[in-house]
């Protein structure tokens, strides 16, 4: 496996963002909000054609701004993260779950480098080092599941019902009925409040809506007691879903309040598809949750992003994945991102202004969560319609959602034929890296 970027060279990279920063006022203002859900898949989003839950919070920045119709992520939470943070795919640089190896370069520390303030709050799982959070460029942190991991002493979840959170590293364990998506939300809103003179990056990656599938405080069953389950009871995760999108509401309300509409972008995203206890509906068919797996189920996610600038209410049907989100966030703050080589994502910022000029043709993943062997990893790459596997398999997910029937090349179409090729190419373009 190829290594990634030394720290020499990081710090080489750092002062070429900053050298290479844009004079615009505008630009040098831009706020992010960067709000991540967990475990939350396209169908959630009553915006998206979702029939199983009330997300008016979620539809409000859809109103406001684009959604898009063509996001895919990786099926699990920390190979999609690793990928978000450094604009690579994981076949670069996924050592472990779990784990963000510490050469790493982030997203947080090109924002900070360029002057921003920073912050991240909800869940980490990136490196039980005290100082991973500041170590990876956020100033300020409030996060679940740092160095003091997933569960207390009993085993008991400690995420919701009397958390156990870490601020900037110092672990506070709660025991009155609090709530830790509250805990983490307000964190986060407070930070805005004491930035709003400055520019700021506000990462809100959600502990909201993983399992263990309990009641929220505003559930009729609310008990403020740790659960006991891993999984919990899945009949709980629509009072999840409203209870997310209720927060997401607050983060949109203050950044209204404080008057920073016009120059703040947010996006809101999930990391991986929904759990598979949990079906759903969309469009008017039943969707299970494909959470862990790679088809469409496992990997499409919402993504919606608003700014004033955006022509509201616009849809977007290019493709997108997360390697894209580092240099589309160097773009709406006005900095060169890294160069091509040392990352894989292409900005949609200009997306965003309706220049469709650079867009994907392709999408690729890399996964082997746990055992991290290439031989092991089920890699892919895929198109709007078409998927190939480097196994070989051919599908067609307009028709074969669950990919259960692979297309033999000897039967294929000449169109057919020719988006296999690209996507063998995609393939081959990464098979010497590890």
């Amino acid at each position: 496996m190829k290594h990634s970027i030394n720290k020499i060279v990081a710090l080489s990279l750092f002062s070429s963002f900053t050298l290479n920063a844009y004079t615009s006022d505008e630009s040098k203002k831009m706020n992010i909000v960067l709000i991540m859900a967990d475990d939350f898949g396209y169908e959630c989003v009553s915006a998206n054609g979702g029939e199983s839950y009330q997300t008016p919070n979620i539809d409000r920045l859809a109103e406001r701004g684009m959604k898009f119709n063509h996001c895919y992520a990786n099926p699990l939470s920390t190979p999609t993260r690793v990928q978000l943070m450094t604009g690579k795919y994981n076949v670069r640089n996924y050592t472990a779950f779990a784990k963000l190896e510490r050469e790493e370069v982030t997203f947080g520390n090109i924002l900070k480098n360029a002057g921003y303030a920073t912050c991240i709050a909800g869940k980490w799982q990136l490196g039980k080092e005290f100082d991973s959070p500041q170590h990876f460029g956020f100033e300020q942190s409030c996060l679940w599941q740092q160095a003091q991991g997933a569960y207390d002493e009993n085993r008991n979840d400690s995420r919701y019902a009397n958390p156990i959170m870490e601020y900037n590293g110092d672990r506070k364990e709660y025991t009155t009925g609090e709530f830790g998506p509250d805990i983490a939300c307000n964190f986060l809103l407070e930070f805005i409040r004491e930035n709003k003179e400055r520019p700021f990056l506000a990462y809100y990656p959600m502990i909201l809506t993983h399992c263990p599938f309990v009641a929220t405080p505003d559930s009729q069953g609310w008990k403020a007691e740790r659960s006991e389950t891993y999984k919990g009871d899945a009949r709980y995760f629509s009072d999840m879903v409203e209870y997310m999108d209720k927060l997401v509401g607050k983060i949109i309300d203050e950044i209204d309040v404080l008057g920073l509409t016009d120059k703040t972008l947010i996006i809101f995203t999930g990391d991986n598809g929904t759990d598979q206890p949990v079906v759903s509906f969309l469009n008017g068919k039943s969707y299970p949750g494909g959470k862990g797996k790679t088809i469409d189920s496992g990997i499409h996610v919402p993504l919606i992003v608003s700014h004033p600038n955006i022509k509201k209410g616009s849809v977007n049907n290019n493709l997108i994945d997360f390697t894209d989100f580092l240099p589309t966030l160097c773009d709406a703050i006005g900095i060169a991102a890294p160069a091509n080589e040392d990352i894989d994502g292409i900005s949609f910022y200009p997306q965003l202004k309706g220049d469709n000029r650079n867009i994907r043709k392709w999408t690729y993943c890399w996964f082997a969560p746990r055992d991290v062997d290439n031989k092991k990893a089920k890699v892919f790459a895929r198109e709007y319609r078409y998927k190939l596997y480097r196994s070989g398999e051919f599908y067609d997910i307009e028709t074969d959602f669950e990919e259960k029937n692979p297309i033999q090349f000897s039967s294929l179409t000449e169109e057919q034929k020719h988006i296999y090729i690209l996507l063998q190419e995609a393939i081959n373009k990464y098979e010497d890296v590890r």
